[in-house]
């Protein structure tokens, strides 16, 4: 515990309490130490990479060969050595193994073989979306087709609708309106979606939620196909040009 020789005194002005400057210096020292120690105990950013060659620091290891095969447990030197004999490197995959597991491989050949794994899962992934539309009871029929035409687009793309009908003043004394509207809806797009929540009244508005019948990842695929169907065609278009204006040269 630390003893000061002068009190913190009190302002007769103020009223406030002043604590003499070697308090304060302490204090301030203090305050940088402990955030010093608190930032060593975070250890700032904490790297997702394996461990390799010279990076490995135990005695020995469980060496596996570059094709799988078991080679067992040898020392360091010999790892990094059969490393540099093999031309490639030496890779810690079970860190938390005794002793650790590590592998013979092409480092960078296997960090862009990840890469692309990665990106070509996040490409398939697929993230159910719950689209909204709004319409009023009674819609003019060029805007029902207008919005009609938005449902089937979002169906197509595998997501779902949520579809909503505002009632304003004294249409909310007349509820069915808006049901036999949502029942027009559901009748019209029911080969391309489902009611997956029937419609039901929340305050002023009436809520009904359409799915899709195909999946989004099925949506994605034929999206997919499609799109290199139209690039195929525009490629082939000039091909066909070109033998037309030859076909005709030669008339």
């Amino acid at each position: 515990m630390l003893r000061y020789h002068k009190e913190p005194r009190l302002c007769p002005v103020r009223g406030i309490f002043h604590a003499p400057a070697r308090l304060v210096s302490h204090n301030r020292r203090y305050a940088s130490v402990r955030q010093a120690v608190a930032w060593c105990y975070r250890g700032g950013s904490i790297s997702a990479e394996p461990r390799i060659n010279d990076r490995i620091r135990v005695p020995e290891v469980r060496l596996v060969g570059p094709s799988g095969e078991q080679v067992g447990i040898v020392p360091l030197a010999k790892a990094l050595e059969l490393a540099q004999e093999y031309d490639l490197d030496l890779v810690e995959v079970a860190a938390n193994a005794r002793p650790p597991v590590c592998k013979l491989m092409d480092y960078g050949k296997f960090k862009y073989e990840s890469a692309m794994k990665a990106r070509e899962a996040r490409k398939n992934q697929a993230h159910t979306v719950i689209k909204e539309m709004k319409l009023r009871p009674k819609i003019d029929p060029h805007d029902y087709d207008t919005k009609k035409g938005h449902v089937v687009r979002f169906l197509k793309q595998g997501d779902k609708v949520k579809i909503t009908i505002m009632f304003r003043g004294r249409e909310q004394s007349r509820p069915e309106l808006g049901f036999r509207l949502l029942q027009r809806l559901a009748e019209d797009v029911q080969d391309l979606g489902f009611v997956e929540s029937n419609p039901k009244q929340d305050g002023r508005n009436m809520i009904m939620v359409l799915g899709p019948h195909k999946k989004k990842t099925e949506a994605m695929a034929e999206a997919r196909e499609a799109q290199a169907a139209r690039k195929a065609e525009r490629q082939g278009q000039p091909a066909q040009a070109d033998e037309s204006a030859d076909e005709a040269a030669e008339a």
